[in-house]
């Protein structure tokens, strides 16, 4: 048994979720809205060491009125528990898991313990079936996925994904190094694709909201 995992993200027409230079602003208003939404009514949400590096976001719900209590708690997907100690994913708002391989220096993981709930999956990288495991063991029914595009390859290559909304933005930026919503090693052929059926579509603002169920892994 796992989570339901909904994977959420904004991209542009040319399907970047970043610029060359790292830029990720987006999404509009309205849509920022409906992510802290989503986050409200989900019970977890997942990012991985890269956009906590490269971001250092809240993962907290602060765009709509909410409670402390609403805000849903962080997982951070860390084989070598390089989260820095001052990251604002630690902060006292939520409370945080760090999924780390068995490779994870012992002195690192002492340090994040003290700010975070430690799980160990995996030998050299995180062992993501055995960390959606581990997360419905803790009750953990529904987890939003706002991965960057290696951990969103992973989590679908592995049929791990249930459903993905995606936020398409009225702008082209290109660029061979710019990050796409699905990255990774990639599909070597077309039937291997992770097929999707189309569930929902609709305007919001001046971008265009696209809500899928995944039909099938990929695997």
């Amino acid at each position: 048994m796992k989570p339901r995992v909904i994977l959420n993200a904004a991209m542009t027409l040319d399907g970047k979720i970043a610029t060359k230079k790292g830029s990720s602003e987006i999404s509009g208003d309205e849509d920022l809205l409906r992510v802290h939404v989503l986050r409200r009514d989900c019970d977890a949400i997942m990012v991985g060491i890269n956009t906590v590096l490269a971001d250092d976001p809240r993962l907290t719900i602060h765009k709509i009125p909410s409670n402390p209590a609403d805000n849903p708690i962080r997982v951070v997907v860390d084989s070598q528990a390089r989260t820095p100690l001052s990251s604002r994913v630690l902060s006292e708002d939520a409370p945080t898991i760090i999924a780390v391989s068995k490779r994870a220096p012992l002195d690192r993981l002492d340090k994040l313990s003290q700010q975070a709930k430690i799980i160990i999956c995996g030998q050299e990288k995180v062992d993501l079936e055995c960390l959606m495991d581990n997360l419905k063991d803790q009750g953990i029914c529904t987890l939003m996925l706002e991965g960057g595009s290696a951990l969103n390859f992973s989590m679908l290559s592995h049929g791990l994904v249930d459903e993905v909304r995606v936020c398409v933005a009225p702008m082209i930026v290109g660029g061979s190094q710019a990050k796409t919503l699905v990255d990774g090693d990639g599909m070597d052929y077309m039937s291997q694709a992770v097929k999707l059926n189309l569930k929902k579509s609709y305007p919001l603002g001046e971008d265009l909201i696209l809500e899928y169920e995944v039909i099938s892994s990929g695997e």
